[in-house]
């Protein structure tokens, strides 16, 4: 009856596994991924990662995580960092170490300087670290102003933010000239790469043009990347890193003043799952860098068809340059909300952005295998949608 009653409810909610979700989850299409980390979290559903000392090799996973989501980003042997539950947590960690660091030359309220386009996270960690977000406008390409950068950074800036790539547009910030301003100025430079972290070095590998953006720019000294997203492991699996291994004990939070002896914490939780940590280990070594590999050169093709067929529809257009498969469309004709209200009716699920109006796409590899009857339905809708049903524009 129990689980009866949990199917009828999930029947009324989109099918993650449908490929008609774009964004949230990332599916792959691949049951022997999708076997692989069914089997790693029967193992370790009812595994607690908060003890180290009790369970050693759970850590030294989470240890060997850490080590090659660094490896993929050229963390410096120096460097440091740890699991958390997800990108928001990851840049929730980031900003602490950011404000303590700030703290520590005398700053009384340290600020975040980053994109309007940014996530929502840095303004999160703003509310619950006595921060200041200065947000800096986009240029032509929706990517940061560099320029208004300049004009905004002072001597209250703790962190300088840049995305690559960015959720609203998939465009990569112009990481270089944003990371030696804030070198130049004395603060961190934070890359967002929760989005990119698992696409932008495979792209560099298939050839692709990727501007700079990782751990080889130099003033760059955080990222955050999920595995959880182009990782293509369940929920619950973030990397945050430091380029300096001392910046992480700014991030690390211990306490001996009670009876029960040392507690120790990484980021925000205390217990924290072992499932998330053991798929992501089990996921990235049976695919390596050769099966990421094929997977982006898959997912890219998918991105190129939606891309030309676009192009193709009169009056609609791709916002900016993305690098990858996060798409955003925009018409100055065509009222955009209300094809997607058409693209629901017809169970695609579309996100919506609101500058410029329009509609988002999180392309992902399942949608392969969907990609023709998406864009047969969507040059329909296109061609015959009515008026915009209004509704509410909500990040997914």
């Amino acid at each position: 009856m129990i689980l009866a009653d949990l199917d009828a409810r999930q029947a009324k909610e989109p099918d993650v596994h449908g490929a008609r979700l774009f964004g949230l989850v990332y599916p792959t299409g691949r049951d022997d991924i999708d076997e692989l980390a069914l089997e790693v979290n029967r193992r370790y559903l009812f595994g607690n990662a908060l003890n180290p000392f009790k369970f050693p090799e759970l850590a030294a996973l989470e240890t060997e995580v850490v080590a090659g989501v660094g490896s993929l980003v050229n963390l410096p042997a120096a460097g440091g960092g740890s699991m958390t539950s997800g990108g928001t947590e990851s840049i929730l960690m980031s900003m602490l170490v950011s404000r303590e660091r700030a703290r520590a030359r005398g700053v009384e309220r340290p600020q975040i300087l980053t994109p309007v386009s940014a996530h929502p996270a840095y303004a999160k960690a703003a509310h619950y670290f006595d921060l200041v977000v200065v947000r800096i406008p986009l240029d032509e390409t929706y990517r940061a102003d560099v320029r208004e950068a300049e004009r905004l950074i002072g001597p209250d800036t703790a962190v300088v933010i840049a995305s690559a790539f960015s959720y609203p547009y998939g465009v990569v910030d112009p990481v270089t000239d944003l990371a030696a301003l804030a070198a130049e100025h004395g603060a961190g430079c934070h890359v967002d790469a929760c989005i990119g972290g698992f696409v932008l070095p495979f792209l560099e590998r298939l050839g692709r043009d990727v501007p700079p953006w990782d751990f080889r720019v130099p003033g760059v000294t955080e990222m955050s990347a999920d595995v959880h997203k182009y990782g293509y492991v369940p929920k619950g699996a973030s990397v945050v890193l430091h380029r300096d291994e001392d910046w992480f004990g700014h991030q690390a939070f211990l306490f001996d003043q009670w009876p029960a002896g040392l507690y120790g914490s990484p980021a925000m939780a205390g217990a924290r799952p072992a499932a998330p940590i053991a798929t992501a280990w089990a996921v990235m070594s049976y695919l390596g860098v050769d099966g990421y590999t094929e997977i982006v050169r898959d997912l890219m093709t998918t991105v190129a068809k939606v891309r030309t067929a676009v192009d193709a529809l009169p009056g609609i257009e791709i916002v900016g340059d993305p690098v990858g498969p996060v798409l955003a469309l925009r018409s100055d004709t065509i009222d955009l909300y209300a094809v997607g209200d058409v693209m629901d009716d017809r169970g695609w699920n579309l996100n919506r952005n609101t500058d410029p109006p329009g509609l988002h796409l999180m392309l992902s590899p399942a949608h392969g295998a969907v990609v023709d009857a998406l864009l047969a339905d969507l040059g329909d809708a296109v061609a015959n949608h009515g008026e915009s049903e209004g509704k509410a524009v909500r990040y997914s």
